[in-house]
């Protein structure tokens, strides 16, 4: 009789270890999904020759954009649509902040951002630096940017197009939506200011 129950306490507790094991491995996490990590530390300079760091963006809700100047119709755009969407905010947007930051550093100076930002809502801060800076910039928003050449011997950049919305603590919360009218988009934002 003991050599019978030997195997079968055996295979019992071989039993009882697997579904143990099992339920662990399979089990469903229980703590909440995470955001991205998208954006980090940042060094520029703004449009008016000012440093500025993330931090300068950390308080309250905000938006970034990669683009450029130079850029023939998606940049200008995007930007008016974040203005309408910033005036559509009203006294809700008051303290929503806009970095605007240049993926072409080679031609965008501070004194060519204040001139193509001059047609746009003024809570958009047109950022710069060095190309590394840059590409550390765009690194940490896990942004692309590439300098394609033209048949003229000049250039275009090819980027990322997404508008970042961050939370008052630099933390990613989604893309801004520019599809819909300038109201809906508004109205959705609010939710996240």
């Amino acid at each position: 009789m003991r050599r019978a129950l030997l195997p079968i306490l055996a295979f019992c507790v071989g039993l009882l270890g697997i579904t143990a094991a099992a339920f662990i491995m399979l089990k469903p996490e229980s703590a909440p999904i995470g955001t991205p990590a998208v954006g980090g530390p940042f060094t520029l300079v703004n449009q008016d020759g000012r440093t500025v760091t993330e931090k300068d963006f950390k308080g309250a809700t905000h938006l970034v954009f990669f683009g450029f100047t130079h850029c023939p119709d998606v940049c200008p755009t995007t930007l008016q649509q974040i203005s309408d969407v910033l005036a559509a905010l009203g006294p809700k947007g008051q303290a929503m902040k806009v970095a605007f930051v240049t993926v072409d550093p080679e031609r965008d100076d501070p004194a060519s951002l204040k001139t193509y930002l001059s047609s746009f809502d003024p809570r958009i801060t047109g950022l710069t630096g060095t190309p590394e800076q840059i590409a550390a910039t765009e690194k940490a928003f896990r942004a692309y940017a590439r300098k394609v050449p033209d048949k003229n011997g000049d250039y275009v950049m090819e980027h990322t197009a997404l508008v970042y919305v961050m939370d008052a603590q630099n933390r990613f919360l989604g893309a801004l939506d520019l599809s819909r009218p300038p109201e809906q988009t508004a109205a959705e934002l609010a939710k996240k200011i």
